[in-house]
């Protein structure tokens, strides 16, 4: 056999991710995320949307000066004033790239744009004759490409590429597509098209009917020689491709797969944990590849097969992908240089002294409580410091909660509100629910509860608990985490967080599919 070709992973989790509702990111958490992926070995790292507001540019310009070893993508809409935004975003990085789209569907033309299709085809070649201007390294997408004509979308992609692309994207973006009928798109476009073997093919498809996973690999069997995914499948509504599902299946199937990615699989699982931190949206425990059953076998008949030989019930060895025994790192006679050290080796670098100091003050007190530390409990910790030094608006002093069987539960609970003592005391269902009317008591914030999620960050039964609320306010959603050995504190803490994060208003932030053009 020859030399397989190389399948390139473009992942998207900080911008298509990034529009789950809740999942906004900070500065500091994408670069976080950037450089687990750029640890991952990402070939494309799509920082975000640079025109959607000065927060998102100045989020990718700063992942743009952090990382060197992938390439930086920044997407624009077919317009000049985005194609700009995204040039000078970009401007610092090792490797740079414009992902420049416009719709091509006809309902996206007619209902969206209002535009014809040849104004579209010439918006699209304006486009990428100007994004080619601004950077060396031109994408292009016909959005909405699974519903579009056939016949124009031949036009409109042999004009992008001569006029400069090199990478031609092929969105299924409402997750339309079946995989016999996407692979045989890619195929005839790929025939079809006089210059197509001047661009790389590439898939980006949407996960609304359960087969994202399965429409790019057809698409990668068809030619399409770059996948767009993200970390867990994260993204807008039923989400995108998962990163973790497309490497393994080409690497596990190389019988079937003419292509190999270059991905370290080892840092699959840090990195999903790393997301879901961070986002506050965990992963299923049956999830695929870095679900925490994805290698665990109940059935006695799976046990004694695998302790027999373990190809007989595994397709993969859980190490290869990332999966091993929780490592304590460090205690409470631990000191501030070993802190630092850790989180060095797990790729966290902290962008002040200040931020440290916050951090390693909650390990400290996290260490009084629970006797090991794992890397996780390190993430957490580090999540919850920098999330406390950007917003903290609203601080939780303390909190008691008195709960007992045949009584109505109480919290009294005391919050610093813009530097300012504030108490207050309320009844609940239960000791949770008193702690969050005792806290809105005092802010009369009007958010809606969407969802209070609880998971264990490692085993045992001291176990930090990490909390994940959700809140929604006059149509903006954000996500709060909060993690404690306590259960009812962190959820205290998750509250707080996603009350700061509401209650600094929304931003001015633009949809990267936002009508105009």
């Amino acid at each position: 056999m020859g030399e397989r070709e190389h399948l390139i992973i473009f992942d998207t989790t900080l911008r298509d991710g990034e529009q789950s509702p809740g999942a906004t990111m900070t500065r500091e958490e994408k670069i976080r995320i950037a450089k687990g992926l750029e640890r991952l070995r990402v070939d494309v790292i799509e920082a975000g949307f640079p025109a959607a507001s000065k927060g998102d540019f100045e989020s990718v310009r700063a992942v743009a000066q952090s990382i060197k070893e992938s390439r930086v993508c920044g997407l624009a809409r077919a317009r000049e004033a985005d194609l700009r935004a995204a040039g000078e975003a970009l401007a610092e990085a090792e490797a740079g790239r414009i992902h420049t789209f416009i719709a091509t569907s006809p309902i996206h033309m007619q209902a969206k744009l209002q535009m014809e299709p040849d104004d579209v085809l010439d918006a699209a070649v304006k486009a990428v004759r100007l994004a080619r201007q601004l950077c060396d390294d031109v994408e292009f997408s016909p959005e909405d490409a699974g519903r579009s004509d056939f016949d124009f979308l031949c036009r409109i992609i042999e004009a992008a590429i001569d006029a400069g692309a090199g990478t031609i994207n092929i969105p299924d973006t409402v997750g339309y597509n079946v995989p016999e009928q996407f692979g045989h798109l890619i195929k005839s476009l790929r025939e079809r098209i006089p210059n197509s073997d001047k661009a790389v093919f590439s898939v980006h498809c949407h996960n609304d009917l359960g087969l994202a996973v399965a429409n790019s690999l057809a698409a990668v069997r068809q030619g399409a020689r770059q996948v767009e995914c993200t970390i867990n499948g994260l993204g807008e509504r039923a989400g995108n491709a998962a990163l973790e599902e497309i490497v393994m299946a080409v690497r596990t199937r190389q019988d079937i797969y003419d292509c190999e990615t270059r991905i370290n699989a080892a840092e699959i699982v840090p990195t999903s944990k790393l997301v879901a931190n961070i986002t506050g949206f965990h992963v299923q425990p049956n999830k695929a590849i870095v679900g925490v059953n994805a290698f665990a076998h109940e059935s006695g008949i799976h046990q004694d097969g695998v302790l027999k030989h373990r190809e007989t019930y595994e397709i993969m060895r859980a190490e290869d992908v990332g999966w091993h025994a929780n490592r304590m790192v460090l205690g409470k006679h631990s000191g501030r240089n070993a802190f630092r050290s850790r989180l060095t080796e797990l790729g966290i670098a902290l962008q002040s002294e200040e931020q440290l100091n916050e951090a390693f003050m909650r390990f400290k007190a996290l260490a009084d409580k629970k006797h090991e530390i794992f890397d996780e409990d390190l993430q957490a910790l580090v999540t919850e410091a920098g999330s406390a030094l950007e917003n903290e608006r609203i601080k939780l002093l303390s909190l008691r909660v008195c709960s007992e069987t045949g009584e109505t539960p109480e919290a009294s609970v005391a919050l610093l509100v813009n530097g300012e003592e504030r108490q207050a005391v309320a009844p609940g269902s239960g000791p949770v629910d008193a702690a969050f009317k005792a806290i809105d008591s005092l802010l009369q914030s009007g958010t809606e509860l969407l969802l209070y999620s609880v998971s264990n960050i490692t085993t045992g039964t001291d176990s930090q608990g990490e909390v994940t609320v959700r809140l929604e306010r006059a149509g903006r959603v954000v996500n709060g985490q909060g993690a404690d050995v306590d259960i009812v504190i962190a959820s205290a803490k998750a509250y707080i967080n996603a009350l700061n994060k509401i209650l600094v208003g929304a931003a001015d932030r633009r949809h990267p599919q936002a009508a105009d053009v």
